[in-house]
C-alpha cells in the first residue's frame, strides 16, 4: 500500500474542489420558476435571498456578500430591477447611495428559492452532521485559506 505525500492529498483535494466549483457554476445557471411565466437563473435568486433575507441592501453589501466588485454587484442589481424583482431607491442617509429591496415578485422569487433549495440544503446539513465539529472546523478554516489565496490572486493585474 503506497501512502500519498501531504502534497498529493493536498493536490487531489485541490482537484476536488475545482470539480465542485464546476458544478456549482453549472447549477448558478438553472433556472429556478417563480411562475408558470417566469423563471429566475440560481445565482439571480441568492441575490434575491440575500436582500429578502436583509429587508433591504445597498450594491456595496451586496458586492461583499458575494465577494463580487461593486461594479459586478451594480450590474446584478440593475439586472433584477428591469425584471422587476428588485426595487432601487435613493438611500435615506445618503446621496450617493441606493437601497435595494425586493418587489412582490422578488418575494415570490425569494420562496420559490427556498423551496427550490430547501431540500439540497436539507441533505446538505444532513451529510455534514455526521462530522465531527473538529472537521468541520477544519474544513472551515482550510476554506478561508483558499478564499485569501483567491483574494490575492484576483487584486493583482492580469499580467502577473
Amino acid at each position: 500500500m503506497v501512502m500519498e505525500s501531504k502534497e498529493e492529498l493536498i493536490r487531489t483535494a485541490i482537484a476536488q474542489l475545482l470539480q465542485v466549483a464546476g458544478k456549482y457554476s453549472r447549477i448558478e445557471q438553472l433556472p429556478i420558476a417563480v411562475d408558470r411565466d417566469t423563471e429566475v437563473t440560481t445565482r439571480e435568486a441568492h441575490v434575491i435571498q440575500a436582500i429578502g433575507e436583509r429587508g433591504e441592501m445597498n450594491v456595496t453589501n451586496l458586492a461583499n456578500r458575494f465577494g463580487i466588485t461593486k461594479s459586478a454587484a451594480s450590474q446584478m442589481a440593475a439586472k433584477l430591477t428591469g425584471k422587476g424583482f428588485v426595487e432601487k431607491k435613493q438611500a435615506l442617509h445618503s446621496g450617493k447611495e441606493f437601497s435595494l429591496s425586493l418587489t412582490e415578485l422578488g418575494w415570490r422569487a425569494f420562496r420559490a428559492h427556498e423551496t427550490f433549495h430547501g431540500k439540497d440544503l436539507t441533505d446538505l446539513i444532513a451529510r455534514l452532521s455526521t462530522f465531527s465539529l473538529s472537521q468541520i472546523a477544519t474544513i472551515s478554516v482550510m476554506l478561508e485559506s483558499i478564499g485569501a489565496v483567491m483574494d490575492e490572486r484576483l487584486s493583482r493585474s492580469p499580467e502577473e
